[in-house]
């Protein structure tokens, strides 16, 4: 009874210590490790800045070219060539790592390709609605997450953690039937990433066991580079007869180097945020990275209703933070039933 407290009361100075930790706050973290605690929170707040940077350039472009094919395509050929000129000038740690064998490309190519149909998938949503409607509805992901896994690797989740689904479900659907700015194809699409996501997530597991001695970093290189292969024909094929009128009109309206500075530097957002977000992940634990997840999500949610002037109503304000609330909590929920596993 006296190991069972104890152990109780060590998961909780955890968990405490990675919520405040995560928020900015004071925590339990011995004084020699400041300086790490310090590069990390450097990691978080560079993670935070070029996600909010990514969805407010990503919408702004969709306002004057509303190609998501062709952008997300962008995203990861932009991602691609800085991967490749880090690599050649060098810097191997910060793109490719090392080459790869035959079985490491096979095992990576599945998650890849979910990456980038779910990438597509958030983008055809981001054009469509508002960006806090998909990134509310994107607060579905954990729900997927256990179907899927339960479906495909046979993971049984306890009560108490699938009950914590049932906030979220209630928050998404609160916040997109009020929604001003509604419309089925950003809903459907925002709802394919998340299914694309989670089979990524349980692709991952039963490929990733093949893969030794490679960085996060290289990782997500090698995913990009996947991704391009995958999103690069699709844009042609669907939006490539249009691109030349669709790119003359965003240039009458905004004018060439605004354009194309704006393609160039969202691609380099977009590959630096989820490159800082997978370098945070082996950084700390994965209770401070879900509670992080929750924090990045309203604060992108905050930025692009201020940022854009996008008018909440009540239901989808109070939805969106039910949303968010029973998101925090499944990931709470989640994390203790792995350490007690431990």
């Amino acid at each position: 009874m006296i190991a069972v407290l104890a152990r109780r009361h060590v998961l909780e100075t955890r968990i405490e210590a990675d919520v405040f930790f995560c928020l900015g706050f004071r925590s339990v973290i011995p004084v020699d490790a400041a300086k790490e605690k310090l590069i990390t929170l450097g990691f978080i707040a560079l993670w935070y800045a070029l996600n909010v940077g990514f969805n407010l350039t990503n919408k702004s472009i969709f306002m004057t070219f509303p190609f998501p094919w062709t952008v997300s395509a962008i995203h990861v050929v932009v991602g691609t060539i800085y991967c490749t000129g880090m690599y050649l000038a060098g810097a191997k740690k910060a793109s490719f790592g090392r080459p790869i064998t035959g079985s490491e490309l096979k095992a990576i190519s599945g998650p890849a390709l979910m990456h980038a149909l779910g990438h597509i998938a958030a983008n055809i949503s981001f054009a469509a609605v508002a960006i806090s409607l998909t990134h509310t509805v994107k607060t579905l992901e954990p729900v997927f997450n256990v179907v899927t896994s339960s479906i495909f690797l046979g993971t049984n989740t306890p009560i108490p953690i699938v009950a914590s689904l049932l906030p979220i479900m209630l928050g998404v659907a609160m916040a997109s039937a009020a929604e001003l700015s509604f419309n089925w194809i950003g809903f459907i699409t925002a709802m394919l990433s998340n299914l694309t996501f989670s089979m990524r997530a349980v692709w991952s597991k039963k490929a990733m066991a093949d893969i030794k001695d490679l960085p996060s970093t290289a990782l997500y290189a090698y995913t990009t580079l996947i991704s391009m292969i995958v999103c690069v024909p699709m844009a042609l094929a669907f939006e490539g007869p249009k691109l030349k009128a669709g790119a003359d009109a965003a240039i009458a309206s905004v004018g060439a180097v605004s354009f194309y500075t704006s393609l160039l530097s969202v691609g380099l957002l977009y590959h630096l945020y989820n490159q800082f977000a997978f370098n945070t992940l082996e950084r700390v634990s994965p209770v401070s990275h879900g509670v992080c997840n929750v924090v990045k999500r309203v604060v992108i949610i905050g930025t692009s209703v201020l940022f854009f002037g996008n008018k909440l109503t009540t239901k989808t304000l109070v939805g969106t933070i039910i949303a968010l609330a029973g998101t925090a909590l499944y990931t709470e929920l989640s994390t203790r039933q792995k350490m007690k596993k431990a």
